[in-house]
């Protein structure tokens, strides 16, 4: 299926729960959020029904997303449903990897091909402070975990903070030097209730190229991706710079966002969304709504005169 500008949209990240079971500074507020009512967010029998709506129009792609999607009770039969769908190429989960060590080999099995992990500092005492209280110690045993299982290659997804992990870009690189994994550093947006925060705290991609001035460029291997890849001379692995901030990558976009409570967000940097569930529960053509919104997928976000989006990215799912 493609959109009014020729774009194929073949990709759709669902949120599948807006809890975490941490409280990351970027991510959430302080106090924590409201909690939707089991009524507002959608089954996960509703959730395979509009997936297997996306993939019936040309989605061969899809990401798993939260929140936290490990903390979601019974998600592995979700896993399961949508790894049984033929036409999914590549079926990948966004985690913190604090419960990967103990759902990782079930995952494989039940059909996820790969994880991108989010882990913003290698220092256990930055990375409790950061997340308010999370355990490095967790995350690293369930990338080994995940390893050992095959939910490769893993991505690790570093949010860069000013004044917070600037100081460890070098030891973030160097794990593409000897392991086959990509390390993506991930420019701070400013979304949601937390957008003062995160402009405060900014801090361009480029000082990454800056601090490893031998990084040199990679063969890109897929044009809808939103990071541009570097290597280290002989390093196994790469490391990409997703940069929504201060370089646009919209004309190549692919995806579609579908949140826990049933919206599709055809951009992420819109307050744009499109109301799923309740036609999903009223028996309509959902094919039909797919249709309309992916032909009128906006041409590109506007950043530039302030226009933040004002939902949390924890309601949203990254």
């Amino acid at each position: 299926m493609f959109d009014s500008y020729g774009r194929r949209i073949n990709y759709l990240r669902i949120s599948v729960t807006d809890l975490c079971n941490l409280r990351c500074k970027y991510c959430m507020p302080e106090k924590g959020i409201k909690k939707m009512l089991h009524e507002e967010i959608l089954s996960l029998e509703e959730i395979q029904s509009l997936a297997e709506s996306f993939v019936e129009k040309g989605v061969d792609k899809i990401r798993i997303t939260g929140g936290e999607p490990l903390v979601r009770r019974g998600l592995l039969n979700l896993i399961e449903g949508i790894g049984n769908l033929q036409k999914v190429k590549d079926f990948s989960m966004t985690t913190n990897g604090i419960l990967l060590g103990k759902y990782a080999e079930d995952l494989k099995n039940a059909g996820l091909n790969r994880v991108n992990i989010s882990m913003d500092t290698l220092d256990g005492k930055k990375y409790s402070k950061i997340t308010r209280g999370g355990r490095l110690a967790d995350v690293l045993k369930g990338i080994e975990v995940a390893k050992n299982a095959g939910l490769t290659p893993i991505k690790i997804n570093v949010v860069l903070i000013k004044g917070f992990n600037e100081d460890e870009i070098e030891s973030f690189v160097n794990l593409t030097r000897y392991e086959e994994i990509d390390v993506r550093f991930i420019e701070l947006m400013p979304i949601g209730a937390l957008k003062y925060w995160s402009l405060n705290n900014y801090i361009s991609n480029n000082i990454v190229l800056e601090k490893v001035p031998e990084l040199t460029e990679a063969a890109a291997t897929d044009i809808s991706s939103p990071a541009k890849y570097y290597k280290l001379s002989a390093g196994k692995g790469r490391v990409g710079l997703i940069n929504p901030i201060s370089c646009k990558f919209c004309k190549n976009c692919n995806r579609m966002r579908l949140t826990v409570d049933g919206k599709i967000k055809p951009c992420l940097h819109s307050n744009e969304e499109i109301d799923l569930k309740v036609p999903l529960r009223q028996g309509k053509n959902i094919g039909e709504l797919i249709d309309n919104i992916i032909i009128n997928k906006p041409k590109e976000h506007n950043l530039e005169d302030g226009n933040y989006i004002s939902r949390n990215m924890m309601d949203i799912g990254g």
